[in-house]
């Protein structure tokens, strides 16, 4: 099969190629998946994960990628809850081989059943930021209705999923960013919008609820908004940053079918997309790691036609 691996950290993108690897085995509780689209988050070559293995282990070349839909094409001893032929999507392991590969073997309790209206590249595109979203806002911030959130990067791939939700939860959603992103952000729903480069961030005033994909210096003013028994949650890895009364949470995104199955329900009925900004192929996503390349929202590889 085809498969683009890391084959360097030294290296880094320029490590990138695209190889023929062997089909993969089921192991148990495994299931293998044809691909059909997947995804990746930017930063991956800056994981210890994308390199080794859980004991440290040199694992290279490896396959990026963690975002995936597809088809189920087999199916490993003792596993239960899915069937060759199913329509899947969903989060792999850190520490194995990724989604950027026409077949994938892969855990069947990461996976959830993809609707067959769903197109797989939409499939693909909400696993990563819709979870994101989901655990920060709903399982560490515990969102309420009535409550006012401050989402910053709220154009963004996953402050963009943050924003659909909070406001779908009945919450006063504040969304930052630079200003070319202020329309993205307020079509996406956000009630307001901060430009952080001419605008003031203190004059929102006071929120319950910070979700946080900035850290450093906008962290610790946001921080200072939150009101008594409120929460930062940040995706930016471990923090000093508190809130004067509150709690700051970091978190790493975890898999969650059940969670992909009410996500993808929103977005069969129109009440959450994804912020899709370009779509290539496996041979194209040679350079989808390349530093100096920007694209507004996710890219999705297209895998199997």
């Amino acid at each position: 099969m085809k498969a683009i691996v890391a084959t360097d950290k030294a290296a880094g993108a320029a490590g990138i190629k695209v190889v023929e690897r062997p089909h993969p085995q089921p192991a148990i509780g495994d299931v293998v998946v044809q691909v059909y689209a997947a995804s990746i988050t930017g930063d991956e070559l800056s994981w210890p994960s994308t390199w080794t293995d859980r004991e440290n282990h040199d694992r290279t070349p490896s396959v990026p990628g963690h975002e995936l839909a597809g088809v189920v094409s087999a199916i490993g001893y003792g596993t239960t809850g899915l069937s060759i032929g199913q329509r899947v999507f969903g989060l792999t392991d850190w520490t194995r081989d990724g989604t950027l590969a026409e077949y994938i073997a892969v855990e069947a309790r990461n996976l959830a059943p993809l609707p067959g209206d769903v197109d797989f590249t939409v499939g693909a595109a909400i696993v990563m930021p819709g979870l994101t979203a989901w655990q920060g806002l709903f399982d560490h911030g515990h969102l309420q209705a009535g409550q006012r959130v401050l989402v910053h990067g709220a154009a963004g791939i996953v402050g963009s999923m943050a924003v659909q939700l909070a406001r779908a939860a009945g919450a006063y959603v504040i969304g930052t960013g630079h200003a070319d992103a202020r329309d993205t952000a307020l079509d996406f729903g956000a009630h307001e919008f901060v430009d952080l480069d001419k605008e003031v961030l203190e004059n929102v005033g006071h929120v319950d609820l910070v979700f946080d994909v900035l850290g450093g210096d906008i962290a610790k003013r946001s921080a200072a908004l939150i009101r008594a028994g409120g929460t930062l949650v940040t995706i930016t890895g471990p923090t000093e940053v508190r809130p004067p009364e509150g709690v700051t949470i970091d978190f790493v995104v975890v898999p969650d079918p059940v969670q992909l199955t009410e996500i993808v329900g929103r977005v069969r009925d129109g009440r959450l997309r994804p912020h899709i900004g370009s779509i290539i192929t496996l041979d194209e996503a040679v350079g989808v790691f390349n530093p100096t390349r920007r694209v507004r929202g996710k890219t999705i590889i297209r895998v199997h036609p």
